[in-house]
């Protein structure tokens, strides 16, 4: 894997031309040779008030041990869509994360609403 300007060589990349908006699929690795893929919106969009076009980019970055569970919620979106069913919930224990209902008190707000942080 060579750098350039510490910027890290595209292992492979893939441009989805759809309408106004590419879609590029990017693999690169880490420095220790850990894969992963971004994947970026990109729109051209014309500024009223400089007369001249500018890319809007939106990226994601999607780690190796989340491609499972990106593909899973992917084909569910995918399947509902074409379906209109709705597909059980990609269930994930995540043993880095606490759970997020641990979080939310049962009035919907969040733990540290209560907390009082004036002196």
């Amino acid at each position: 894997m060579e750098y350039r300007d510490n910027k890290k060589e595209e292992l492979y990349s893939q441009v989805i031309p759809a309408g106004k908006r590419r879609y590029f699929f990017d693999v690169k690795a880490t420095r220790g040779g850990d894969k992963f893929v971004t994947i970026t919106e990109s729109r051209k969009i014309f500024d009223n008030n400089t007369g001249e076009f500018y890319f809007d980019k939106n990226k994601l970055f999607l780690y190796k041990e989340d491609f499972e569970k990106f593909q899973q919620g992917l084909a569910n979106a995918l399947s509902f869509i074409e379906t209109g069913i709705e597909p059980p919930p990609v269930v994930v224990e995540d043993e880095n994360h606490e759970a997020p209902s641990s979080n939310i008190n049962i009035d919907g707000s969040a733990v540290l609403d209560d907390i009082n942080f004036t002196l």
